[in-house]
């Protein structure tokens, strides 16, 4: 039997030091919010591949799908020879994106790809260079999306230089003191010392930031910069790689605020797994590049494609937006039972839907960040059969992410086991 230290061996000698992983875990198999590794070991996965498999892991009418679609053919590209699954599925994404415009798609691979689109779009759209982005936020890994990124460490850093014309403004976090007037008066201080808002094309946000630590953006900020985008013809853009696909208890997070971008991006749970991304806006926005001043070879693959439309099936069969607020519920539930053992440690629980955190600190001081105790617990995630991610602006908040599929024993056998590693580990801290 192949052992897992034996593949982390190998993996270390042939896979560069920058693509590391959390956990020398090799997964064999997975079904729903259960993985099993290459020497047996069976894990609860609160991770789903950092929001990918909402539908979780295996689900057998995207396997289905994707076999049906395999029997035919597996790529001519879209941009050549395209096919129905290509057209079905932006029409489906142009009908439920929020709001009541006109929208039209395009497919990419990756949520990176998306998000830099969108800039282009949006340039393309207003003639104009500027675009701001906000503190901790999490746009991607390529140069324009590293500029974006509002979080050094690890990201951004020995990367540079990044690409001008990129601006950065505090997010609105109220347990950090940084509120949503905090927050607008910023904007408008960027248009008064380094971009003028006649020369700015777009705003980014996460209706949740991802990385930066699972803050919700407050419904009235989203409404603010709905209203200032409009007053200056800046153009909207909602990240909504992680949050989407049901994950926030809406289909997309922006619906919570009740608010319309002009241009969103889609990733992650789109497709259970397999790798398509996608652009989704208003029609003259998303008309403004000339014909070939979008797209990619892999951009919309058949089969991706065909995995799409079955896990938007599957999420309207399966209620599975309903079910991540039942998710939600029972988390928070939990983790504010923990929180209240442990106030000192535990200086948030929150969550939207099933994108939930836990911020833990010293003493309950917001301004010390227990990034010590953080570390402990994923270290300690392996032995106690469990799949955790960390994340946040100092690497203090542990995330979960389960399937939107979990079964309610598992989901709650899941919580037992991190209540118990979090009990073993909290006396140390």
């Amino acid at each position: 039997m192949t052992t897992n230290q034996e593949l982390q061996t190998r993996k270390t000698k042939v896979i560069a030091r920058g693509q590391g992983n959390i956990y020398p875990t090799y997964i064999k198999k997975g079904v729903n919010a259960e993985v099993w590794d290459v020497e047996g070991n069976r894990y609860i996965d609160f991770g789903t591949g950092i929001a990918v498999c909402n539908t979780g892991h295996s689900h057998p009418k995207i396997v289905e799908a994707v076999k049906h679609q395999l029997e035919n053919f597996s790529h001519t590209c879209v941009m050549v020879n395209p096919y129905e699954v290509a057209v079905e599925l932006a029409e489906k994404l142009t009908e439920i994106g929020p709001g009541s415009s006109d929208k039209k798609a395009i497919f990419v691979t990756t949520g990176a790809e998306a998000v830099e689109n969108c800039v282009k779009i949006a340039r393309a759209k207003t003639g104009r260079r500027g675009v701001i982005a906000f503190h901790g936020g999490f746009h991607g890994r390529t140069n324009l999306t590293m500029a974006l990124t509002g979080k050094i460490t690890p990201y951004k850093n020995m990367f540079g230089p990044f690409p001008a014309d990129i601006f950065h403004a505090p997010f609105p976090i109220e347990c950090h003191g940084v509120s949503v007037t905090d927050s607008l008066k910023a904007v408008e201080n960027l248009f008064k010392v380094d971009i003028a808002p006649e020369d700015t094309a777009a705003i980014i946000v996460e209706p949740v930031q991802g990385e930066g630590g699972f803050y919700p953006a407050p419904i009235e900020f989203l409404q603010a910069l709905r209203t200032l985008c409009d007053k200056h013809g800046i153009l909207l853009i909602a990240d909504e790689i992680q949050t989407g696909f049901a994950r926030t208890g809406k289909m997309f997070a922006f619906e919570h605020a009740n608010v319309e971008a002009d241009l969103m991006t889609m990733a992650k749970g789109i497709a259970g797994g397999f790798p398509i991304a996608a652009v989704v806006g208003k029609t003259e926005i998303m008309d403004a590049p000339n014909p070939g001043g979008l797209g990619g070879t892999y951009g919309g693959s058949p089969v991706a494609c065909a995995a799409a439309l079955s896990v938007l099936d599957v999420i309207k069969e399966e209620q599975l937006v309903e079910r991540a607020q039942h998710i939600g519920t029972v988390f928070n539930r939990r983790l504010t039972e923990l929180q209240s053992a442990f106030p000192q440690l535990i200086l948030e629980v929150r969550n939207q839907g099933a994108m939930i955190a836990l911020e833990l600190v010293k003493g309950g001081d917001p301004t010390q960040p227990n990034i010590e105790l953080t570390q402990a617990i994923i270290a300690g995630a392996k032995g106690a059969g469990l799949v955790l991610l960390a994340c946040g602006f100092y690497g203090n908040v542990i995330r979960f992410l389960p399937a939107l599929t979990i079964q309610d024993e598992i989901l709650n056998e899941g919580l037992d086991k991190f209540e118990d590693l979090f009990n073993r580990l909290a006396v140390n801290f």
